[in-house]
């Protein structure tokens, strides 16, 4: 499960609110893994950052989405519908997110919502189903330094408003990163 041979799926859930999928995105330019998602996940968060933030136009998603495909290399996992109607999930709602992971050989589905992936459904298609704060850990202890490359890539973006350091942290402890942040803050500020 080391560096780019790790394949990992990410739910919708963790490509909204931004700062997280900023961060998962620069982790996914890391090199330490390959990230997927579909066009149905796309579709997914994105109405539902449009549900919650009608100050938003869906012209301005799509631009993150097309940014999102374009630079990050093979991301988009297609042909995986098939799969869906032989899987089974607490929500199956869910079923493409699993389907994708197989069509994909992705190890990791990225979620907070665990419960919706209980390991008894994932194993025999070995995959699991992990929370961004236990998989960006993973990351810290693979390598720390591209880990915190990819926190300073992410604020050197930021312009709108700015931030420091620890107001990036801060927002992405809120985000239930705390094991992770927590980690950031030891190897960034002391």
């Amino acid at each position: 499960m080391l560096g780019s041979s790790l394949i990992v799926i990410y739910d919708a859930c963790v490509l909204y609110p931004a700062p997280l999928r900023d961060f998962l995105m620069w982790l996914a330019l890391s090199g330490l893994f390959r990230a997927k998602w579909t066009e149905q996940i796309h579709e997914e968060w994105i109405s539902n950052v449009l549900e919650n933030r009608p100050d938003l136009q869906r012209k301005q998603l799509e631009r993150t989405k097309q940014l999102m495909n374009q630079n990050v290399p093979n991301c988009l996992v297609t042909d995986y519908e098939e799969l869906m109607a032989e899987l089974e999930l607490p929500d199956p709602n869910d079923c493409h997110v699993l389907a994708a992971a197989i069509k994909s050989n992705s190890e990791l589905i990225i979620t907070f919502n665990l419960k919706d992936f209980p390991n008894q459904n994932l194993a025999k298609y070995e995959i699991s189903a992990q929370h961004p704060d236990e998989f960006i850990l993973y990351l810290i202890s693979i390598n720390s330094e591209v880990v915190c490359q990819a926190i300073k890539n992410q604020l050197n973006t930021l312009k709108n408003p700015p931030l420091t350091l620890p107001e990036l942290l801060n927002i992405l402890e809120k985000q239930q990163l705390f094991k992770s942040v927590s980690m950031l803050r030891q190897l960034l500020l002391n």
